[in-house]
């Protein structure tokens, strides 16, 4: 009688109900009749083997789905038989069953090391069989659904990748001129380089470090960018940018999370930078000429997305700098970057190399030193790195303030051209807590792009509202000496003596009035600020030494309005600004 007359298993099974192709590997015929009987009656389709170096041939051409595996034959045993069969499936799982009837427990051991899944112990039983084959295509349908999970997570994190480099990073400006390496430790790095020109045209740049790393570690890094962008197009300050930042990562990220940063605004006429430190490493301020620190900012913030009462005027500094001057910028993977033998990086080694300047750059000697050291050695952290030149060609080329300078034969009243002109006027004023919170400019300035199209010329504009805004402030309502900013270490003690002041002032105003008349080619604004304070010795102001390091935003304003005038006892400056081409 046959065997599977014997244990009565159909001798035809639809291919319908087929589970599979299954690999039985025995030097024993009978053993291998027995089961092979059993899986066929489980709707398998069988292939045999006598040996392991069979099995394994016939692995690589019949690809079954779960593979019976003796231990003991010749040729080859089943131990290295199935270390091969393991080897050649690589993703794919598929379970190896040992047939075995020893209990042996070193046994047992050595099979699970080279592979082995589970044991099925000789003699064989149908239901041991139907319960180790049920627990196979369970570990089977879990491992495809963990690969196909990774597979949409890796096609996500492409995804993901390709928008930050689009949507982030392509809006970086003068990256010709600023050097960086960001490394990241997975595929996607939780690291932010941020750079934008404002409508003075100081460039803005921003390094931020995200909590962890990967895809979830930048999830802000969208909203970041905009906010950003969107508040330096419209002329808002360092604090103001960072406070927007803080508020809407704190909304939006989930406790725990939140980014640490650097955020730099190098001034366009490159007399001083303002720096804000939050949770990262020193900023480091390298000399121009002897490539050695000459200054470091630390720390002294939270990270941005932790808590909304943060005044960040508070934690500003202002550094007086020279043309040549580098500022670099660090995250904390540089210090904890590992070699082989986990030995880290350091703080005390970045320092020593970036002082080491390479051909081009401070950071080119760095980066030989950091890839000598990582030696291609996963890393715990994204590595990132900025060196920011202080130089001219970090800025953009000045289209209005040389342009919209015109002689007085070629500027023109609206009304006296001809064509019908509109007009209207705005006017502005704040008093008490809100000279210390609102930063009128940018308010003032999306006023007349919604009401005007003046086109390019809101960049002059914004320079000279900036420039009469600060003298009021500063001049009238803070009575501030700006001869104090003459020497370097002047800059640092006329700005924290400012923020001084203005924290205690507790009265004062400032008013803003803008007439505007215009065409479709041709346009006047007249501009009036005026402010509480006593006045102040208004021919020191109207002619500020060239050489001088302050006074000079009047010669900024006179260079592009048609007139500037201040009105005695000095506490009212007037302004007119003229076009006369079309702005759009």
């Amino acid at each position: 009688m046959k065997i599977n007359q014997l244990i009565s298993v159909p001798t035809h099974v639809p291919a319908s109900f087929r589970r599979g192709k299954a690999l039985v590997v025995d030097d024993e015929y009978t053993n291998r009749a027995v089961l092979k009987a059993m899986l066929e009656h489980a709707n398998f389709q069988v292939i045999e083997a006598e040996n392991g170096a069979t099995a394994v041939e016939l692995f690589t051409l019949e690809q079954p789905d779960i593979v019976f595996m003796d231990i003991m034959m010749p040729v080859m045993d089943g131990y290295e038989a199935t270390a091969k069969i393991k080897a050649f499936s690589g993703s794919t799982f598929v379970p190896v069953i040992f047939l075995t009837a020893l209990t042996d427990h070193e046994v047992m051991a050595a099979a699970i090391q080279s592979g082995g899944d589970d044991f099925f112990v000789k003699p064989y039983n149908s239901i041991t069989l139907k319960a180790k084959i049920l627990a196979m295509e369970r570990m089977r349908e879990l491992n495809n659904r963990t690969h196909r999970l990774l597979s949409q997570m890796h096609r996500d994190q492409e995804i993901a990748e390709t928008l930050f480099s689009e949507a982030i990073t392509s809006g970086n400006v003068a990256m010709e001129a600023i050097q960086s390496i960001m490394w990241s430790s997975s595929t996607f790095n939780g690291d932010m380089l941020l750079s934008e020109h404002t409508l003075s045209f100081d460039l803005h740049v921003m390094l931020g470090d995200f909590t962890g790393n990967g895809l979830g570690a930048a999830l802000g890094a969208l909203p970041c960018s905009e906010v950003f962008r969107a508040m330096c197009a419209k002329g808002f300050s360092a604090p103001e940018i960072l406070a927007s930042i803080n508020r809407k990562l704190n909304n939006l990220l989930p406790r725990g999370m939140f980014m640490a940063a650097q955020y730099v605004a190098v001034s366009h006429d490159l007399d001083f930078v303002t720096l804000c430190n939050c949770a990262m490493p020193d900023i480091l301020i390298l000399d121009g000429k002897t490539g050695q620190i000459k200054s470091r900012i630390e720390s002294t913030g939270l990270p941005l997305g932790i808590s909304v009462d943060v005044d960040y005027k508070l934690l500003l500094k202002r550094i007086a700098i020279n043309p040549g001057d580098r500022i670099i910028l660090a995250s904390d993977g540089v210090a904890r970057a590992q070699n082989s033998e986990g030995e880290l990086f350091g703080q005390n080694r970045f320092e020593q190399s970036v002082t080491q300047q390479g051909e081009n750059s401070h950071l080119a000697s760095l980066q030989l030193e950091l890839d000598d050291f990582c030696d291609g050695v996963p890393q715990i952290d994204d590595i990132s790195l900025v060196e920011i030149p202080c130089l001219p060609w970090i800025f953009p080329q000045d289209t209005t303030h040389g342009s919209n300078s015109q002689s007085s034969e070629n500027r023109t009243h609206a009304s006296s051209t001809g064509q019908s002109a509109e007009s209207w006027q705005y006017q502005l004023k704040l008093t008490g807590i809100k000279l210390k919170t609102v930063n009128p400019v940018p308010l003032i300035i999306a006023q007349l792009q919604e009401l005007e199209e003046i086109g390019d010329h809101h960049q002059s504009l914004y320079t000279i509202l900036t420039e009469l805004y600060i003298n009021a402030m500063d001049h009238g309502i803070l009575k501030l000496d700006s001869s104090i900013k003459q020497s370097p270490e002047g800059f640092s003690r006329y700005f924290a003596e400012r923020e001084r002041r203005l924290h205690e002032s507790q009265e004062g105003w400032i008013s803003f009035s803008l007439d505007v008349e215009s065409s479709e080619t041709v346009g006047r604004i007249n501009i009036r600020v005026q402010d509480s304070g006593p006045g102040f010795d208004i021919t020191t102001v109207e002619k500020p030494a060239q050489e001088n390091f302050h006074g000079r935003g009047i010669l900024l304003i006179q260079e592009l309005c048609e007139s500037l005038k201040f009105i005695p006892p000095g506490n009212q400056a007037e302004a007119i600004y003229c076009w006369t081409e079309n702005p759009k």
